[in-house]
């Protein structure tokens, strides 16, 4: 199974990191700056907290089409969830042959992307909860190793899996995409905007009576569209979502304690993604499809979801410029009076 590796981030670099170390054949499609250094030095994975980095050389491309004058047997998205759509564009652009194609995205929406571009059939939806940083191009550390879902029911959903297994990743089937990717969303709205806008770490925020109350109002919104649309929660690879939802039926006094140990323990250090974006001056996030994506399907189903719809909108205004920062920055309050709690 030849592998092409679209994104060389994170996500991307462990994934295809992983694979390449265990001999499968793999190539990255990176920019410039990250293709130059995994030419010069190649790929420097440490696949595990206190544990040596190893280095490997995978094949490496600037575009799609550069790739795939070697034929593969199956792409992989693994490029921030506002990045879907050109990259589609790209592989539509490279290939007219269907090619299987594993989005692990955040999110919930990449595969009916995915599917529009390339059909439903060529779509193979995944999840990554092993947590991952990339200090710089060329580099990934795993910070917390937890493991991949992939959504059974494609031809190549077992030997993908097969071959994660293989290449030490703790890999798990799912009967259904939508109970998967959705569970994984709850994982990923915890602490995740409120984190970025306070510029706080996760363990202040859980540990705030007010914070927390807002935290879990945004999971029960959540929950709420997940029951509209008819998907239970299930637990990840080393991430028990079940009882994080339970969590936010119990009595604050209970469930604060809970999830500060269980969420900001089990970050490994990591800072939440939108957090790192906003830090970094990024114009854009993944807010869209993550608090975004809950309204959106609220809307449709007639579920309210106002926590996520103003968590949303604060994201986006802070992203493009359109609010100061420092009005919120260490100012509880003021997001609290902005969303009207």
């Amino acid at each position: 199974m030849r592998i092409v590796i679209i994104g060389a981030g994170a996500i991307g670099g462990y994934i295809g990191g992983s694979l390449a170390a265990a001999g499968r054949p793999v190539t990255f499609v990176a920019r410039a700056n990250t293709a130059a250094a995994l030419r010069a030095h190649g790929l420097r994975l440490t696949p595990g907290p206190g544990e040596a980095a190893l280095t490997v050389r995978p094949g490496v491309a600037a575009s799609v089409a550069e790739a795939l004058t070697t034929p593969a047997d199956l792409l992989v998205l693994a490029v921030k969830a506002y990045a879907t759509g050109p990259a589609l564009a790209e592989i539509a652009a490279a290939t007219t042959t269907r090619l299987p194609c594993l989005c692990l995205q955040n999110g919930v929406d990449a595969e009916t992307e995915a599917a529009r571009a390339l059909g439903a059939a060529n779509v193979l939806a995944g999840t990554v909860t092993t947590a991952v940083s990339a200090p710089e191009p060329g580099a990934v550390v795993v910070e917390k190793r937890r493991g991949v879902g992939v959504a059974l029911g494609h031809r190549l959903s077992e030997p993908l899996l097969a071959a994660l297994g293989a290449a030490g990743v703790r890999a798990r089937g799912y009967a259904a995409a939508g109970p998967m990717t959705w569970s994984k969303l709850l994982t990923n709205l915890l602490g995740n905007a409120t984190a970025a806008i306070l510029d706080w770490p996760v363990a202040a925020i859980l540990a705030d009576p007010r914070l927390f109350a807002l935290e879990a109002a945004a999971a029960r919104e959540a929950l709420a569209v997940m029951r509209a649309l008819g998907y239970g929660v299930v637990d990840l690879p080393g991430t028990p979502v079940r009882l994080l939802a339970a969590a936010m039926r119990l009595p604050p006094g209970l469930a604060r304690p809970l999830l500060r140990r269980g969420v900001a323990g089990g970050r490994g250090g990591k800072r939440p993604s939108l957090q790192i974006d906003l830090r970094s001056g990024k114009r854009q996030t993944e807010a869209e499809w993550l608090y975004g994506a809950v309204a959106r399907h609220g809307a449709a189903r007639g579920v309210p979801t106002p926590v996520n719809q103003g968590l949303n909108e604060l994201m986006a205004g802070l992203s493009s410029g359109a609010l100061d920062p420092a009005e919120f920055a260490g100012r509880p309050a003021a997001l609290l009076a902005r969303l009207g709690r």
